[in-house]
């Protein structure tokens, strides 16, 4: 079953100057260590931080909260598979919302794509549960 679905728009050029005006202040409060490794080895950095950044906004819609309810910006992350998937990842007050908004008997799964054309970077967040075997 779907328990939330959320999505959003991210313009790279805002993005961009935002990191040109505050650079690491901006990094480091809104992007897990790992996020930036990420997008400091890619070619478009902007575009990267923008995808996470619309990954982050679109997920805490999912779980119903936007990000005025208490979720901090580094309670979700993206990750990618080695085959380039990215996948979204939820602790602190993200998971226990997660966790309250999940069926018992059930397992939460959140699915997420991300795509970028400049200079919009999009993404969107399902939150599936699914039965535990």
């Amino acid at each position: 079953m779907i328990l939330g679905v959320g999505t959003d728009l991210a313009n790279i050029d805002r993005i961009a100057g935002t990191l040109d005006r505050f650079g690491d202040r901006f990094r480091n409060r809104v992007f897990t260590e790992t996020e930036q490794a990420k997008a400091e080895r890619r070619k478009d950095v902007a575009g990267t931080y923008a995808k996470r950044w619309a990954a982050k906004e679109a997920c805490s819609k999912a779980l119903g909260t936007g990000l005025a309810m208490g979720i901090a910006w580094k309670d979700m992350s993206v990750t990618n598979l080695r085959t380039g998937q990215p996948v979204m990842h939820v602790t602190g007050w993200a998971k226990d919302r997660l966790d309250k908004m999940t069926p018992p008997g059930h397992e939460a799964v959140i699915h997420v794509t991300l795509t970028d054309d400049h200079p919009w970077a999009q993404a969107f967040v399902v939150i599936e549960a699914r039965p535990i075997a």
